[in-house]
């Protein structure tokens, strides 16, 4: 079955009771049981839920995975993750991620004796330098958030395998349309999908995908011992959201390539980041290892000017100013002081997340309206 028609039927069968195309939104906590213990598969909600299960089958459908997990957000998810260590493990993570993963790292799991080593995977060899005995851990994000960096997913994969060593890959930006790390070698893929998932920025929900039984069954247990689930109502809301995302997708890369494009060619725009363009530092592993480079842009502003940068995203009119990404409407953020505020300055200006850089998840509205919204909103200021 292809991407566009598991996005569909993958993993789901029509409702037993009366044939329903979509699963009900079992909206109850507990099941009736016949005898204790006897039920039909289901006792409590937190553990299984028919419309989570649903959810759960069609993300591991479309990464090409065994089995899907699904969180009350991606945080949830990433948490779960770590929840694998124990104190004294080591875990190698990109340098260039989302803030809320990093401070999670850092203000959480650092307390409880996890140690993370911040690194830049452009080139993969790098990592080797971090491997000891104690790594037990490879975190990528790819392409990265904000910077739009992309990590050779494969030759991490053939690093993590040599030192027996989990690689998880955060796939939210390309979503399993553009990219499948399951399939490069990773062993975990985590999606906050909240975000393009869901398209319709209506919910908060996080999601893993794996292969490996065993390792499916520590991470259902830890799900289900902490408790961190989504509900049926945004379950139901994010199987919506998959039937709908290679539609979604194609239109954000169309949008993507324009705006990155009538960016570059800008003379008020000093830098464009888009994996897209063919001087991207790894375009051509980009090229290989996914389908298409999505519609997320980081871009900044001639002179690197703070203040240019907020009247910018203050002024424009049909990107709206706003946290998050990936829904149908395009979002325009300011990564430093909203995503990636939980960064310590001198940290995220390491990796290129200045003061003066604009972050866009461009939608899915005419491109036409898009650019000219741009235009007006850089032209009041240069």
């Amino acid at each position: 079955m292809k991407f566009n028609t598991k996005t569909i039927h993958g993993g789901q069968e029509h409702d037993p009771a009366y044939g329903s195309v979509m699963p009900p939104i079992y909206q109850t906590s507990t099941y009736a049981q016949s005898t204790p213990g006897g039920h039909k598969g289901y006792e409590y909600s937190r553990t299984h839920n028919p419309t989570r299960n649903a959810l759960e089958n069609a993300l591991a459908s479309i990464e090409n995975g065994k089995f899907g997990l699904a969180f009350g957000s991606g945080l949830a998810a990433i948490d779960a993750v770590i929840k694998l260590l124990k104190p004294g493990d080591e875990v190698i993570s990109t340098n260039d991620l989302y803030g809320g993963t990093y401070r999670l790292f850092t203000k959480i799991f650092e307390g409880f004796g996890v140690k993370f080593h911040f690194i830049g995977m452009e080139n993969a060899s790098k990592i080797e330098e971090y491997v000891n005995p104690k790594t037990k851990l490879i975190w990528v994000e790819t392409p990265t958030n904000p910077m739009m960096n992309i990590i050779d997913i494969k030759e991490i994969n053939k690093i993590s395998k040599r030192y027996n060593l989990l690689l998880a890959v955060d796939n939210t930006f390309a979503t399993p349309y553009l990219q499948r790390p399951l399939d490069l070698g990773a062993d975990i893929v985590m999606h906050s999908a909240t975000k393009y998932i869901g398209g319709h920025s209506d919910l908060v929900m996080g999601a893993l995908v794996v292969k490996d039984e065993g390792l499916a069954e520590r991470l259902y247990f830890i799900q289900n011992a902490s408790g961190a689930v989504c509900g049926p109502q945004d379950s139901f809301l994010a199987l919506r959201g998959i039937k709908t995302l290679h539609v979604r997708m194609q239109r954000h890369c169309e949008n993507g390539e324009v705006i990155a494009r009538y960016l570059k060619n800008n003379s008020a725009i000093e830098k464009v980041y888009w994996p897209g363009f063919e001087d991207h530092p790894n375009h051509a592993i980009a090229k290989e290892q996914m389908d298409g480079y999505g519609g997320m842009i980081s871009f900044v502003t001639k002179g690197s000017d703070y203040h240019s940068a907020i009247k910018i995203v203050e002024n424009l009119k049909v990107f709206t100013l706003a946290e998050s990404l990936g829904g149908v409407e395009s979002l325009a953020g300011h990564p430093a002081s909203m995503t990636h505020a939980s960064i310590p300055k001198e940290e995220r200006e390491k990796t290129g997340v200045v003061d003066s850089l604009i972050r866009l998840s461009v939608g899915i509205e005419d491109v036409d309206d898009l650019i000219a919204d741009l235009e007006q909103a850089i032209n009041k200021i240069y």
